[in-house]
């Protein structure tokens, strides 16, 4: 039983409306198979291939692998315990309109807050600092957009998932001294470098 209801905002109702008056099956089934790149499945897979395949490599990408995998496993349990805790109806429980246009019902009704796939999307975004400034940027947005595939299934209100992207970073944030520091050199490897 959740201890917190969360309440949408008027503008959480005015985005969903507008979309649920806007929307397609089209749209919408472009948006359900875009919002799998921020599934946590999906995301766990990917982190976990990347971690094994780096430990063939570099320790620095080692390092970089530690971390998104830390965090992407992270991001996966936070949105689980959180939902336990925040009661929230899904807008597409809420609007009938947008199903007779071919918007989808998502998850479990009560479990709108926080976003789960805007959380692991923060977090990957925030990651995107540590690539070059090309790659950082198609990473964001990439993120962004997938982002707001929630909003656009109604799965989530707008403020959802402008809530999960912020947990994500916040999260990123917290584990990069733990899972990007260097490594101590020990009494052997203090020698004087050349």
């Amino acid at each position: 039983m959740a201890l917190v209801t969360v309440k949408p905002t008027p503008i959480d109702f005015a985005i969903a409306n507008e979309i649920a008056d806007h929307t397609n099956a089209g749209l919408e089934q472009t948006a359900e198979a875009l919002t799998w790149g921020a599934d946590e499945h999906v995301l766990l897979a990917l982190a976990s291939a990347g971690w094994l395949y780096t430990r063939l490599r570099a320790g620095e990408e080692r390092r970089v692998a530690n971390h998104i995998l830390a965090v992407s496993v992270a991001t996966a349990v936070l949105p689980h315990i959180l939902k336990s805790v925040f009661d929230q109806v899904r807008p597409d429980r809420l609007t009938v309109r947008g199903h007779r246009r071919g918007v989808p019902f998502s998850g479990r009704p009560r479990d709108a807050f926080p976003s789960g796939h805007a959380v692991h999307m923060g977090a990957l975004a925030s990651a995107a600092g540590l690539l070059p400034p090309g790659r950082r940027r198609l990473a964001r947005s990439i993120a962004a957009g997938l982002s707001l595939t929630r909003v656009a299934l109604l799965a989530h209100w707008a403020s959802d998932v402008v809530a999960g992207f912020t947990l994500g970073i916040l999260v990123e944030r917290m584990l990069r001294p733990w899972t990007l520091a260097r490594p101590s050199r020990g009494p052997r490897d203090r020698r004087p470098r050349r």
